[in-house]
């Protein structure tokens, strides 16, 4: 897309990528691309829009810059207009259950048969091989956080239950995982002319960030229990509360933890002599007395103060922000965290995050908010060919919306 001057930008201005996918995981990596410049055109279905319009708000912002058009794909007509958009694309991401492109007959060879350069990412729940009878499941963010094992190790001890960690973890990592891996086979497809296809399971996803909590787990046998916000051998939460609110503190590395330690008044107990990288639950007494002081220290200060306090000695800490904390945070002002653009539809400003990373010499843009359903695929339809008889006999059809 280009910016309102008319001009490229970004480092990915000659990418071209066809995003079928709905929800969250793909339409997210889709979105990476389309603030560095890419031309995304989102696909939906005529009859039922995607989900994420619910959200009109967070649609503005995760759809931002993509080109919005209707398509009924696995239909004679849509089929051919799907080729034709193909046809000069580097990307095509679809994100429904396991085989259900195949099933349409739209396998990777017969994409690759009108683009043999094509890179085809497939998003699903569970992935297009293994046991049959996982592939067609239905997966959302929860699912896959269960199916992952990573759901077993968030949340409080028994008898809480686990906790699904907010807001979309597994579908937003997804994408991330997506869109690396489909910027390294575009450039591969660039340099050898031959395409790729890329299975993205939304629960693996999750399995590769779990750490030490998978290999103890394989290796060791060792479960890990929910712990809440300790981990598996730090004895303090993290979790602080103030007097006003709470706080993060994560009490690690030696300096840091020896000028704690000096300003909860206990450099001369024995217990906290020599070298300390953090307060570990395998020295119980000193943990007790470390807990306790950290624990006073912050209910009798504000959030602010203990941040006053410990931050220059060292200690990573920070409020746990609020929105509202956000706002007004000088380092969120100061970098321009936060943002503004106009919706399409409504013509009102939307308020949420600036692209991701920032790029010194290219960097994004937000040209304009999620466009409205149906929006562009009029313009989309001619940039390809089509003639305007030939647009009006697809929405008689049916084959793309009807407005």
């Amino acid at each position: 897309m280009k910016n309102t001057d008319g001009q490229p930008f970004g480092t990915l201005q000659s990418l071209k990528v066809i995003n079928a996918s709905a929800v969250v995981a793909g339409p997210f990596m889709c979105e990476l691309f389309a603030e560095q410049g890419a031309d995304v055109i989102q696909l939906e279905n005529p009859r039922i829009p995607d989900m994420y319009r619910i959200w009109p708000q967070a649609f503005s912002m995760d759809r931002r810059n993509q080109r919005s058009m209707t398509l009924d794909v696995p239909s004679a007509q849509g089929r051919e207009v799907l080729f034709r958009l193909i046809a000069d694309a580097d990307m095509l991401v679809e994100s429904s259950k396991g085989g259900t492109w195949k099933k349409w007959g739209l396998t990777d060879e017969v994409l690759w048969a009108h683009n043999p350069k094509l890179v085809i990412v497939h998003v699903s729940g569970f992935g297009l091989s293994g046991d049959p009878t996982y592939i067609p499941r239905a997966s959302f963010d929860s699912i896959g956080q269960a199916f992952s094992g990573y759901l077993a190790i968030n949340g409080y001890p028994d008898p809480m239950e686990p906790y699904v960690t907010k807001p979309y973890t597994g579908d937003f990592i997804t994408g991330l995982f997506g869109a690396w891996s489909a910027l390294a086979a575009v450039i591969r497809a660039r340099e050898t002319g031959e395409g790729e296809s890329i299975d993205i399971a939304q629960f693996e996803s999750l399995v590769r960030l779990q750490a030490s909590y998978l290999t103890d787990g394989l290796n060791k046998g060792a479960q890990a229990p929910r712990m809440g916000n300790l981990d598996t051998v730090g004895a303090c939460k993290g979790t602080q509360r103030c007097s006003d609110g709470w706080i993060f503190i994560a009490v690690g590395g030696a300096t840091a933890v020896r000028n704690m330690v000096e300003l909860f008044g206990l450099g001369d107990d024995p217990d906290f002599e020599g070298t300390i990288q953090s307060i570990t639950r395998d020295k119980p007494e000193r943990a007790r007395k470390f807990v306790e002081k950290i624990d006073a220290y912050c209910l009798a200060h504000t959030v602010d103060e203990v941040e006053a306090a410990l931050a220059p000695l060292g200690v990573a800490c920070s409020p746990i922000m609020t929105y509202a904390r956000m706002e007004q945070n000088s380092h969120y002002r100061a970098r321009g965290v936060l943002t503004q653009w106009d919706d399409v539809a409504t013509g009102e400003p939307i308020k949420g995050a600036a692209p991701v990373p920032r790029f010194a010499r290219n960097p994004s843009q937000i040209v304009r908010g999620g466009a409205p359903f149906d929006h562009d695929t009029v313009d989309v339809l001619r940039e390809h060919g089509f003639t305007d008889e030939e647009v009006a006999a697809l929405r008689a059809s049916g084959a793309v919306g009807s407005n």
